[in-house]
C-alpha cells in the first residue's frame, strides 16, 4: 500500500501542476514545457531517466521506462496529458490556476482532466523508488502535450516519430475510468472504460451566388447551409451496439436485477435511472452542430457559408457515419473531416481488465465495477497506431452529489483530497501486479 508521503505528494503535485498554466487554445497556442519539466524532475528523483521530446518548441512530452521483473511479459503504457482547456476566471469561485486546497478539495483547471492522474502516476512511481518496488511488467510512463486539440504535438508525434520508446507495449491505461458513479439509490458504480467512439469533427461548406440582401436569390449559401444543419441536428441515428456497450448493458441489467433486453435498448435504459448516463451516448453515432461562420454585412448575401459539426462514431460504424453525412448534407453542401480519429475497442475479459477490477474492489468493496465506452476520445487513439489497446482507468472515490463528468471542461473543476488518496492506493495496487 502507498505510504503517507505518496498521499501527501499526490495532493501537492496536483496543486502544483494546476498552477502551471498549460491552457491549450488550439492552433498551437500552448506551452506544456514547464509542466513537462516539473514531471521529469520528479521522475528523475525516483531514479528514472526521462526523455523530453518536442515537435514544436515548448510543446513538450515526457517518456520514461520502468523495467519489470518478468522480461517475457508485454509492457504496459501509463499515460496522461499535461494540457488543459481554457477557463474564464470571472466564471469561477476560485482562480482556475490557483491550485487552491480548501475544505479537503483541490481546485483548478485540470483537477479532473487530467493533472490529478499525472500526479497519481508521479506519486506512485516515487513511492516505489523509496520502497524498492519493481512491477511485474515493464511500464512506460508518458506525459503528453496537445491532447485537448489535435494531439499532433503530443501522442501523435510520439507514436509516429518515436515508436521505439514504446517497444513491447501491448496495452495502456489513462483517463476517464474507475471513478465513483452514484446512482441515487445507494449503489456505487465504478465504470472502467474499454472503448471510445471515433472522432469526426467536420467542416461543412455551402456555396452559392453572392448578391444584394434585398434581391431574390435562389442560391443563397446561408439557406443551403442552414438546411443541412437542420437535417443533421434532427437526424435520429439508429442503434449500434459494440461488444463493450453490450457488456455494459448486460452488467448494469444484472446489477438492477432486470432482463438485459438488447432488442429494446431504449426501454432498457429507462430502467437504469441515472445510471443510463453511463451508456446512453454510446449506443449510437452522433453529430452535433457547434459552430457557424457566414457573411460580413447584413445587406449582403455571402457566396459561401461554413459550419462545424462534432461527429462521433462507434467502433465499426464509420462507413455508416460517412454515408449518412453524404445524404444529410445534400448536393449543395460539401463536407470534410476537420479532424478524424479512429474508434477503439478493448476486451473486457482480459487479464488486465480483471486486475483493474480487483484493484478497485479491494479499496471499494461496496462498489460495482462495470465496463463502459467513452463517448469522446483520448490519447489512446494515437497510441493505438502502435498496436496498443487502451483502457480508461483513473481511479477516484467520490462523494455522493459530486458530478465528476460535468466537471470535465466545466466551471469550478475540482477533486477531493480523499479521491486522490484512493486513486494512489488503487493505481499502486493495479500497477504492481499488472
Amino acid at each position: 500500500m502507498a505510504d503517507q508521503q505518496a498521499l501527501d505528494e499526490v495532493v501537492r503535485f496536483t496543486s502544483d501542476l494546476i498552477r502551471i498554466d498549460t491552457t491549450n487554445r488550439g492552433g498551437g497556442d500552448c506551452q506544456e514545457r514547464p509542466a513537462a519539466e516539473y514531471a521529469a524532475e520528479r521522475l528523475a528523483g525516483a531514479g528514472l531517466e526521462p526523455t523530453l521530446l518536442e515537435r514544436t518548441k515548448g510543446r513538450t512530452n515526457v517518456v520514461a521506462r520502468i523495467e519489470g521483473t518478468d522480461p517475457s511479459a508485454d509492457a504496459l503504457l501509463v499515460h496522461g496529458h499535461l494540457d488543459v482547456v481554457p477557463a474564464e476566471a470571472a466564471d469561477w469561485s476560485v482562480h482556475p490556476f490557483s491550485g487552491e486546497i480548501r475544505d479537503g478539495v483541490v481546485w483548478g483547471r485540470g483537477a479532473v482532466d487530467m493533472k490529478n492522474m499525472d500526479a497519481m502516476i508521479l506519486a506512485v512511481v516515487r513511492a516505489w523508488a523509496r520502497e524498492g518496488v519493481r512491477p511485474r511488467r515493464d511500464l512506460v510512463i508518458a506525459f503528453t502535450a496537445d491532447e485537448e486539440a489535435s494531439a499532433e504535438d503530443g501522442s501523435g508525434f510520439l507514436a509516429d516519430q518515436y515508436p521505439g520508446l514504446f517497444e513491447g507495449c501491448t496495452e495502456g491505461v489513462s483517463e476517464s475510468g474507475a471513478f465513483t458513479f452514484h446512482d441515487g439509490s445507494g449503489r456505487q458504480i465504478y465504470p472502467i472504460a474499454a472503448g471510445e467512439r471515433g472522432t469526426g469533427w467536420l467542416k461543412l461548406t455551402a456555396r452559392g451566388r453572392a448578391g444584394h440582401g434585398s434581391k431574390v436569390n435562389r442560391e443563397n449559401a446561408v439557406i443551403r447551409l442552414a438546411a443541412a444543419i437542420a437535417r443533421i441536428g434532427g437526424h435520429e441515428w439508429p442503434l449500434r451496439l459494440t461488444p463493450t456497450v453490450s457488456a455494459a448493458l448486460t452488467e448494469l441489467a444484472a446489477l438492477y436485477g432486470i432482463e438485459a433486453d438488447l432488442d429494446d435498448v431504449d426501454g432498457l435504459l429507462t430502467k437504469f435511472g441515472p445510471a443510463a448516463k453511463l451508456v446512453e451516448s454510446t449506443v449510437r453515432n452522433s453529430a452535433n452542430p457547434t459552430m457557424l461562420d457566414a457573411g460580413y454585412k447584413v445587406n449582403v448575401i455571402p457566396g459561401e457559408a461554413v459550419a462545424y459539426v462534432d461527429g462521433r462514431y462507434l467502433f465499426g460504424a464509420e462507413d455508416e457515419f460517412r454515408a449518412t453525412l453524404d445524404r444529410l448534407t445534400g448536393p449543395d453542401v460539401d463536407w470534410e473531416f476537420h479532424h478524424r480519429e479512429v474508434a477503439l475497442q478493448a476486451p473486457v475479459d482480459s487479464p488486465t481488465y480483471a486486475r483493474m477490477r480487483a484493484a478497485v474492489e479491494e479499496f471499494a468493496p461496496e462498489g460495482h465495477v462495470v465496463p463502459y465506452c467513452m463517448s469522446g476520445g483520448t490519447d489512446a487513439k494515437q497510441f493505438s497506431r502502435l498496436g496498443i489497446t487502451g483502457y480508461g482507468f483513473t481511479p477516484l472515490k467520490l462523494p455522493e452529489g459530486f458530478d465528476y463528468q460535468a466537471l470535465f471542461h466545466g466551471v469550478d473543476e475540482r477533486v477531493p483530497v480523499e479521491a486522490l488518496h484512493f486513486g494512489v492506493h488503487v493505481l499502486d495496487r493495479f500497477l504492481r501486479t499488472a
